[in-house]
């Protein structure tokens, strides 16, 4: 295959992976980071505007501090002697690999009953259900013959590059 023929593949493989991956990393506090608050909710209020799903992570920068993921119960208590996940390496990244909700705070005495804490909904996906009707001819589709499933991006994906191959 000639070098021109490879570039313009691979430049479309790799413009792909755009569509494919959608995962989102979140910055915890913006550009001021993982601190006390200025009020007790802000980091709720934060995360409440966001939408969070399986495989996003959120990223807290600070500095003599830490973040620590707990039970809710430890969570309204501002208190945890055994966290689910602590870190103190002031650039932590946590990955949120469930749906449901996830409780943050800082590990510093003091900290939490400040603000500095914080709860995360994960979205759960769930697939768009179909009107009635369409349920019903799908479900005699099904039954009828076996289908494939392939996602739109697949598809687009494989059509450009037949082209471009072709074309170069």
């Amino acid at each position: 295959m000639e070098p021109s023929k490879v570039f313009v593949l691979l430049c479309l493989l790799s413009t792909f992976h755009f569509l494919v991956v959608s995962c989102v990393q979140f910055e915890v506090g913006g550009t001021n980071g993982w601190k006390i608050p200025k009020s007790k909710e802000e980091y709720n209020q934060w995360a409440s505007k966001n939408r969070f799903k399986v495989d996003d992570t959120v990223h807290f920068n600070y500095s003599k501090d830490s973040v620590m993921v707990v039970t809710e119960e430890e969570y309204d208590k501002c208190k945890s002697e055994r966290p689910i996940f602590y870190s103190k390496d002031g650039n932590t990244e946590y990955k949120l690999n469930r749906p449901g909700l996830f409780y943050f705070m800082s590990g510093v005495k003091g900290h939490c009953e400040k603000g500095q804490r914080m709860i995360i909904k994960v979205l759960e996906v769930e697939p768009a259900s179909p009107p009635p009707q369409a349920a019903t001819e799908l479900q005699k589709k099904k039954n009828s013959a076996a289908g494939i499933a392939v996602s739109s991006a697949t598809v687009v994906l494989c059509f450009v590059s037949f082209v471009a191959v072709f074309m170069f």
